[in-house]
């Protein structure tokens, strides 16, 4: 897949997280999600943090573990909003390599695969939010889903997903005649409704 192509379909993903984190309220802040250790509260810090160090990987300062930092702030949607805003921007200048000490400490990815990760992370998330806010998941379309099939069919499984911090649970069983979005979500360790 060309990387313009790949941009594009993460900004859709991106820009459906946007649209379901402008729907949280104060008081939504303390609902559980489908990831264990996190409410929503957390989970939009890290979501708006990873922007911010996708973001700063794409302008070549990944390495700088301050570029991945969760901060504070009184207003967790506005924060989220001006990260994904400037992740955008920063995917939308030619990139060629991305240093994701998340990921890996020790190496670099082409452009091509450090995107996708933040496509299949937004897609998944995205669902996430939805989940915690009892809403219907407003899917993504076609190809971005099956762009976020294709990274999540490669993330290796096994016992690195059951340490404390992992980036996903284990892989559990896709249900019979799962469509795309589901099975990266069972890949991922989500338990689809």
């Amino acid at each position: 897949m060309h990387i313009n192509e790949l941009v594009e379909l993460d900004g859709r993903a991106v820009a459906g997280t946007v649209d379901l984190a402008r729907r949280v309220r104060p008081g939504d802040l303390t609902r559980p999600t489908p990831c264990a250790d996190w409410d929503l509260g957390a989970l939009l810090a890290h979501m708006t943090a990873q922007h911010h160090g996708f973001a700063a990987a794409a302008a070549g300062r990944g390495a700088d573990p301050a570029a991945w930092r969760e901060t504070p702030t009184d207003d967790p949607t506005a924060a989220y909003v001006a990260a994904a805003e400037a992740v955008a921007a920063a995917f939308a200048a030619p990139v060629e390599r991305f240093v994701l000490p998340e990921v890996t400490r020790a190496a670099d990815f082409p452009a091509a695969q450090a995107i996708g990760f933040h496509l299949v992370d937004y897609v998944v998330h995205g669902w996430d939010v939805a989940t915690a806010l009892g809403v219907t998941y407003p899917e993504p379309d076609e190809a971005v889903v099956t762009a976020a099939l294709h990274v999540a069919r490669a993330v290796p499984d096994g016992a690195a997903r059951t340490v404390p911090g992992a980036a996903f649970a284990p892989a559990l069983p896709a249900p019979d005649g799962a469509g795309a979005l589901d099975t990266v979500l069972t890949l991922l360790g989500r338990q689809p409704r």
